[in-house]
């Protein structure tokens, strides 16, 4: 991946922001989900690491807004708004998802990261905002690089090497 730029990390369950010539980067998607949301004229996106599909299902005091699919969107988007991202040109892509562990129950509750995927796409329909492209499902995890200036996100897989989307 590019050495040129300077890249900005998202961790996981967190969130960041960047403007072009920088890029931007998470790691360890695995049922996660890294959405990115970006104004391509304006060469700005924002990145989120999701663990987790909706935060009403939380039962700690201090909920980390930034782990859930429904409140770190929604952050994504008004904070893209205050820096210069005009709402209705905003567009996304995913990745992740995977299916890391295979259970043997049918419960839905451990399906994360096919969980993820849907709460994603639902909270972009909610907003309008365009889907793009998209990597998800599988069984391998993913290291992720989006580039405002372009908007090419490369994935990156242990078993199926690299592309872009």
């Amino acid at each position: 991946m590019s050495n040129l730029q300077d890249v900005v990390k998202v961790g996981i369950a967190d969130l960041n922001f960047v403007k072009a010539p920088n890029i931007i980067r998470t790691s360890g998607l695995g049922s996660c989900v890294g959405v990115v949301v970006y104004d391509l004229a304006r060469k700005t996106a924002g990145l989120a690491h999701i663990m987790l599909p909706d935060s009403k299902q939380a039962k700690q005091a201090h909920l980390n807004k930034y782990k859930y699919a429904d409140t770190a969107i929604d952050i994504m988007i008004e904070r893209l708004s205050k820096n210069g991202a005009r709402r209705n040109a905003l567009q996304a892509k995913m990745a992740g998802g995977a299916e890391m562990f295979q259970f043997t129950s049918a419960s839905d509750i451990m399906r994360i990261g096919p969980r993820n995927i849907e709460a994603v796409r639902s909270h972009l329909q909610k907003h309008r905002i365009p889907l793009i492209a998209e990597d998800v499902g599988g069984c391998s995890g993913r290291t992720i690089e989006f580039n405002p200036a372009s908007g090419a996100l490369r994935i990156r897989t242990v078993n199926k090497g690299e592309t872009t989307i």
